[in-house]
């Protein structure tokens, strides 16, 4: 394995390693992409406080996100297609993620399946469900996420309708993929990554092929997939899925305290301030600062994770200062993932600890649960003040 210091180090390597069409996939936003660098590039405004002379030694990153004891605040976030960056993406990621102590939420746009993942690990993962018109196909995803032993529903509530990416567009980028000469050439450059996908039986949607009504096989996805998302999306249809799930629920996809309220009153065990990671509104602001207002409006009702520009242990660190409980990466795992496996999961989830341990012992605190606004310097107006 080369050396690796940063999660920076993995995406040059997923980058060489896996197709365009899969990195742009990942590596992108919506429109102009103003949001998608922004939920990265807005945690530079924040400063960290040193101290010093303050027992460092014994120091704990454990916590526990909805009742869960994990290793550090930090889950793995649905991303869909995964299992293209890598052949059975998914379950690597999630074997990756239960060895390391953290939880992992399958998408349903994933490559494999529920039932895969399940078989393939030990240890019970988060299921993320779309707002799909289809009642039964809805149903029935909740009831295989309670057969396969999922220790939560994750409903994403910002994706009525897909947010344009251009370099999706560009590169026929869909479900499924649209394979052109151009992409099939590129294809044809990424060795390692093509004898990975000729091991394996899982590349489709797992989650709908077989098991949405009318999609027996992957020409008759793209019909399905088109007509499926509800655009017509209110807070009473959310909570006709929540009486579908009678377990764990998380809300992602909330940016304004007014939502993190009604997720609150739909009987949410915790939300995800989220923009998709810059993939839906461009020009939204990016999800840290979104936090703090949602924090004063319900922080002391309900559990509030972030998503959404997290690339290490010093953004984690950041967050949870600011009251997150907990966050999300989705980018930072995947770089992993394209580059090398479950072992690059694991080290991207190594990296951020490192950083995310460090970093805090350098602040004062040798418990993560101790971390509190008193670390950081934030600028005046960060969070709002808007007119």
């Amino acid at each position: 394995m080369p050396v690796i210091t940063e999660i920076e180090d993995l995406k040059r390597i997923y980058r060489r390693r896996v197709p365009k069409m899969f990195y742009d996939y990942c590596e992108s936003g919506s429109w102009s992409e103003q949001t998608f660098r922004e939920n990265s590039s807005d945690f530079d405004d924040i400063y960290l406080r040193q101290r010093v002379a303050l027992d460092m030694a014994n120091r704990s990153t454990a916590t526990q996100l909805i009742g869960q004891d994990v290793s550090m605040p930090v889950a793995l976030a649905p991303v869909g297609l995964t299992g293209m960056q890598h052949f059975d993406g998914e379950i690597k990621a999630a074997r990756a993620a239960e060895k390391f102590g953290v939880p992992y939420c399958l998408s349903t746009m994933s490559i494999c399946s529920i039932e895969d993942v399940a078989s393939n690990t030990s240890k019970p993962f988060w299921m993320q469900v779309y707002t799909l018109k289809d009642d039964t196909f809805m149903q029935n995803l909740f009831d295989r996420a309670k057969d396969a032993n999922c220790s939560a529903a994750v409903i994403t509530v910002d994706l009525q309708l897909l947010g344009q990416r251009h370099k999706d567009v560009k590169n026929g980028l869909s479900a499924p993929p649209k394979l052109t000469p151009k992409s099939i050439a590129n294809m044809m450059t990424k060795v390692q990554w093509g004898l990975g996908m000729l091991q394996t039986k899982r590349r489709f949607f797992g989650n709908i092929v077989g098991h949405a009504k009318g999609v027996s096989d992957a020409s008759s996805l793209t019909t399905w997939t088109a007509e499926s998302f509800d655009q017509s999306l209110n807070w009473d249809r959310i909570r006709e899925f929540r009486k579908m799930w009678d377990g764990p629920l998380i809300i992602k996809g909330i940016m304004d305290p007014r939502d993190a309220l009604q997720a609150l009153n739909v009987g949410a065990d915790a939300i995800v301030v989220s923009n998709h990671g810059g993939r839906q509104l461009d020009g939204a602001l990016s999800s840290i600062r979104a936090l703090e207002p949602i924090m004063d409006a319900v922080g002391d009702k309900i559990e509030v994770h972030l998503d959404s520009g997290i690339r290490s242990g010093q953004d984690v660190l950041k967050a949870v200062a600011m009251g997150a409980k907990g966050c999300w990466i989705g980018r930072a795992y995947v770089y992993g993932l394209g580059a090398m496996g479950e072992a690059g999961v694991t080290k991207a989830l190594e990296v951020i600890h490192k950083e995310l341990d460090m970093s805090m012992a350098l602040c004062g605190h040798r418990d993560i649960k101790g971390v509190d606004r008193d670390i950081l310097m934030v600028p005046k107006g960060f969070s709002g003040e808007w007119e």
